[in-house]
């Protein structure tokens, strides 16, 4: 089982970045996979998940109308796109794999890919 990100970089505020997750070792539409984010000097949180089951969530009410995610299981990949970039959103962000969105089981993690907004 692996997952890798890409995608992220250097944006201004207000910019767009798409995140990538790749996943191989697994059939990714029996599972769930969400994002997660870590600033630093902050606990890791949960910005949004997609299951085939659940659809697309959003734990953050801060990134909801900003970040859309989305799933292509023919290249096993899912995807978060980041609009209005603000510089509160610089992290390192992971993606992992679920059972499900609202099961708190992540078993993979990702690398992580680092997303800094600053102009």
């Amino acid at each position: 089982v692996q997952l890798v990100e890409s995608g992220g970089g250097l944006v201004q505020p207000g910019g767009s970045l798409r995140l990538s997750c790749k996943a191989s070792g697994f059939t990714l539409d029996y599972y769930g996979i969400g994002w997660f984010r870590q600033a630093p000097g902050k606990e890791r949180e949960g910005v949004s998940c997609i299951s085939s089951n659940e659809g697309g969530v959003y734990w953050l009410d801060s990134v909801k109308g900003r970040f859309t995610i989305s799933r292509d299981d023919a290249k096993s990949t899912v995807y978060l796109q980041m609009r209005s970039l603000k510089p509160e959103d610089t992290a390192v962000y992971y993606c992992a794999r679920k059972s499900r969105c609202r099961a708190d089981d992540d078993d993979h993690w990702g690398q992580g890919t680092q997303v800094t907004v600053s102009s």
